[in-house]
């Protein structure tokens, strides 16, 4: 499945304390829409913006217990795009993430918090996964 076809859309929700509310990642690969189903929302939610800058993705694919290849690549574009992202609103850079391919559409602020919408160019390197057109599932 690892596609360099499309962009991604990334829809951040930031607490006053800028602690993750949510976040929305979708993807479209090989003709189809990936809305990320993997967990990795669950486990961000509540922590603070910048230390998600910091996750380390062979961690995060033990702690979500991701044994499919599929999950792991789908996770691996969510983890990616979402750091990503936080790196280009908060003016953050780090070798080991491209905040240059992250284009922010919206910025909404509100008694709530910071609502941020952002376009995300594909990675320029995905993890080492067999694309689909080449599997023989």
């Amino acid at each position: 499945m690892p596609c360099q076809d499309s962009s991604a859309n990334m829809i951040i929700k930031l607490n006053n304390d800028d602690h993750l509310d949510y976040f929305y990642f979708t993807k479209l690969a090989c003709g189809s829409p990936i809305d990320a189903q993997t967990g990795f929302q669950d486990y961000c939610k509540g922590k603070k913006a910048l230390e998600i800058l910091d996750f380390d993705f062979s961690g995060i694919v033990n702690e979500l217990g991701l044994e499919n290849e599929e999950q792991q690549f789908i996770l691996y574009l969510e983890w990616d795009a979402l750091r990503a992202s936080l790196a280009a609103f908060f003016g953050i850079e780090k070798d080991t993430i491209d905040a240059e391919r992250c284009r922010i559409t919206s910025i909404k602020h509100d008694e709530d918090g910071i609502l941020i919408s952002e376009i995300v160019l594909p990675p320029r390197d995905l993890p080492d996964l067999i694309p689909c057109h080449l599997r023989s599932d």
